[in-house]
């Protein structure tokens, strides 16, 4: 190879990185807005006694935001490709605020200090895995199957909880649950990354493509908050 094929090469590598840096920025700003909005709609529906009340007093609110927020993941993850970049913006930033919704029980349940110091850990493991999933040239794709497959078996253990109330399998799934989106959040990442295709930069599908991917990382985020918020958080 001669030189000036080798600077070009290099060039063209160093292009690549900068803009899948670029989109990486884009995903992760993109999500943490959206868990700025959960929290403000969490904390402030927690403040105020109207909100709680419409929101708790009646299971078929509760409920109905539930199913709300499974509808608009849906339309997000499967319509995605057919709606405009502002569309799947405006349900992705709703979601996080229905979620806000729901969530705000937990600062009805939990102390504020515990909340405070679960939400750094989480941040902390998250940051660490996700840096790792960029970084590392490993293929994480061999996670992918066992993870899902964990996924599974931790949603049927939860729901059979549901009806057991049972303590130790209450404690099991939560340390699984732990493992899992830990896992999830490196895999995932890589996972985005490897997918932003290159060249789109700028384009309406550059921009669905982050906030599928703040989607993503976004869950991953909330639910291993609540699953170490159940190790330590303090209750009210």
């Amino acid at each position: 190879m001669n030189p000036e094929t080798q600077i070009s090469r290099s060039s063209a590598l160093e292009q690549i990185a900068a803009e899948s840096q670029r989109y990486m920025v884009k995903v992760y700003g993109w999500m943490c807005l959206a868990l700025v909005v959960t929290g403000f709609v969490a904390v402030y529906t927690a403040s105020n006694e109207a909100m709680t009340q419409f929101v708790f007093g009646n299971r078929l609110v509760f409920f109905g935001l539930i199913v709300l927020e499974f509808a608009a993941v849906g339309v997000l993850v499967g319509m995605i490709s057919r709606m405009s970049a502002s569309m799947a913006t405006f349900i992705f930033l709703l979601y996080s605020m229905l979620n806000g919704l729901t969530l705000s029980i937990v600062f009805l349940a939990f102390t504020a200090e515990s909340i405070a110091s679960t939400f750094f850990v989480t941040a902390g493991t998250f940051g660490v895995m996700t840096i790792y999933g960029y970084t590392t040239k490993s293929d994480l794709t061999k996670w992918g199957n066992l993870l899902f497959m964990g996924l599974i078996g931790l949603i049927i253990a939860s729901i059979a909880n549901w009806f057991m109330r049972s303590t130790m399998l209450y404690w099991i799934t939560t340390y699984v649950g732990v493992l899992i989106f830990v896992g999830l959040t490196a895999y995932d990442t890589q996972k985005i990354k490897n997918a932003n295709i290159i060249g789109n930069e700028g384009t309406e599908e550059d921009d669905k493509e982050a906030i599928t991917g703040a989607l993503i990382l976004y869950l991953d985020f909330i639910n291993l908050f609540l699953y170490l918020l159940r190790i330590f958080g303090k209750r009210k």
